[in-house]
């Protein structure tokens, strides 16, 4: 179904390329442009300037395909520019590989006249009017477009009142959830980051008349993000800072912390870096626990890690991973019995040591910036799920790194090291009580990833998690060979999920 046309106005060609830019934005797999309008009304500039925006390359030649009909463009997201004028007949479309094209990528197409009848139903039309400096295009397409659409020219609306009204987008990174980021680049400033993350909705409710997100404290908009970015800064901890912030539409222009990681030029995590981040950690824990935060006008309470949040997190494994993994449901007494020894180790954390929990401190979301010195060495970027609980979670989370393998020496070393630098700052720690909690909170962490991994494949099409379940299928074993989960560990090997942590 096509949604209502919508004119857009370019005053020069400056303009007709940073819309091309905000259309590739929009862009995703299965998007079919077509592109009409007289010869000089400006449908090859704007197909160029979409190529190279997309290609992140703006000095790439992009021909026109007036003579080859086709030209293709294996990029992050496959293009395929056609030019129709020449063909004789729209049968001919069938050798140009259109619909090979669409399944992987997207497809812009010039003199589309020549073949509507063939072309998808849902194609994206784009009408190109004017000559010389100035242009018009309307664009008729589908609602689903017309809203992504929308979204990215709004993006552009916040730029512009942000001050960088000739700022060039390029995409960066989408991540597990709806949230994307791009480079924004301007001829005056370093490269920056836009934090794209619209409100998440509820959702149905699934439990006490709540939804997931409010029942596991994930962040609905940018808000938490912001306070506790400011507060990280405040305690001398590298978090970008935030230069232009939208709340309502849920978008922020923030500090670029670098591209550099904690793994080794082999992909294996550095021991020093490693170590820096476990430090970061340990005097992170030794601050005062955060209050109510300022964030603009707004104030965000930090939520408590409680233990109705812990539960749906570990009842991801019952509701994904082990009917995954073993072809069928998971029985309600299997599950109950799962459910009541998660029950009886949470309720061992009532005593365990709490402070903000970052939820997301591994490779990934941790920067490594030589030129810096002390802790601002390591930029700290994803934390707006962070929550009141276990200092023992974050520590699982770099000791057993969900995306790459940290070996079991490594860890230890890293544990070791926590906690003689919680123990030197404070002769009263308690190792024993913080090593029990760190194994359920391994464990708590692994259950949950290995059903969010599953999720995000059976669910949401994003197959690339899948390569990480070994690792954490590792960690897991690992964990519960602590004592204090010898009963959860019985329950494992009688589901049929390996225990052994070789």
């Amino acid at each position: 179904m096509t949604a209502d046309p919508s004119r857009v106005e370019l005053p020069d060609p400056s303009a007709t390329t940073r819309f091309a830019e905000d259309v590739a934005m929009a862009l995703k797999p299965g998007d079919c442009l077509c592109l009409s309008g007289d010869l000089g009304a400006g449908k090859s500039t704007f197909a160029r300037a979409l190529i190279r925006a997309i290609a992140d390359d703006p000095e790439l030649e992009a021909p026109s395909p007036t003579f080859t009909l086709v030209q293709t463009y294996p990029l992050r997201l496959p293009i395929a520019h056609l030019d129709l004028y020449r063909i004789g007949s729209p049968d001919e479309l069938d050798e140009l590989g259109l619909e090979d094209a669409l399944a992987e990528g997207a497809a812009l197409i010039e003199w589309p006249e020549k073949a509507l009848a063939r072309l998808p139903d849902d194609r994206v039309m784009l009408r190109f009017d004017g000559l010389g400096e100035s242009r018009s295009v309307t664009v008729a397409a589908p609602a689903g477009f017309m809203t992504r659409l929308e979204r990215s020219r709004a993006v552009r609306r916040f730029l512009d009142q942000s001050g960088y009204e000739r700022a060039e987008r390029r995409h960066l990174q989408g991540d597990a959830s709806s949230r994307s980021y791009e480079t924004i680049r301007t001829a005056d400033h370093e490269p920056l980051i836009l934090m794209n993350a619209p409100r998440q909705p509820d959702g149905p409710p699934i439990r006490d008349g709540l939804p997931y997100s409010q029942i596991a404290h994930l962040a609905e908009d940018v808000v938490p993000f912001v306070a506790i970015a400011r507060w990280l800064g405040a305690q001398g901890f590298a978090a970008p800072e935030i230069l232009a912030e939208d709340f309502d539409q849920g978008f922020l222009l923030i500090e670029n912390l670098g591209t550099g990681g904690i793994l080794d030029a082999d992909g294996r995590p550095d021991a020093e870096r490693y170590g820096l981040a476990i430090d970061c950690l340990a005097a992170l824990h030794g601050k005062p626990v955060p209050g109510p935060l300022p964030a603009g006008d707004r104030l965000h309470h930090v939520p408590a890690y409680d233990p109705r949040a812990m539960q749906i997190e570990t009842e991801l494994l019952t509701d994904w991973y082990l009917p995954w993994r073993r072809g069928e449901t998971i029985d309600a007494e299997e599950r109950e019995a799962y459910l009541e020894l998660w029950r009886s180790l949470f309720a061992r954390l009532e005593q365990a040591e709490s402070h903000i929990v970052l939820r997301d401190y591994h490779s990934p979301n941790l920067i490594w910036r030589s030129a810096k010195s002390g802790f601002d060495r390591l930029g700290i970027i994803d934390f707006q799920d962070a929550m009141i609980g276990p200092t023992a979670y974050d520590v699982a989370s770099l000791c057993q790194d969900a995306r790459v393998t940290v070996e079991a020496d490594l860890a230890d070393q890293l544990l070791a090291r926590y906690i003689a630098a919680r123990r030197k700052a404070d002769s009263d720690f308690d190792e024993a009580g913080f090593r029990e909690a760190y194994a359920i909170m391994a464990a708590q962490r692994a259950a949950k990833i290995l059903g969010i991994f599953v999720r995000l494949k059976q669910r949401d099409g994003k197959s690339g998690y899948m390569r990480h379940l070994p690792r954490i299928e590792a960690y897991i074993a690992a964990s519960l060979a602590h004592p204090v989960l010898q009963p959860l560990r019985f329950w494992f090997a009688k589901a049929g999920i390996s225990t052994s942590e070789s």
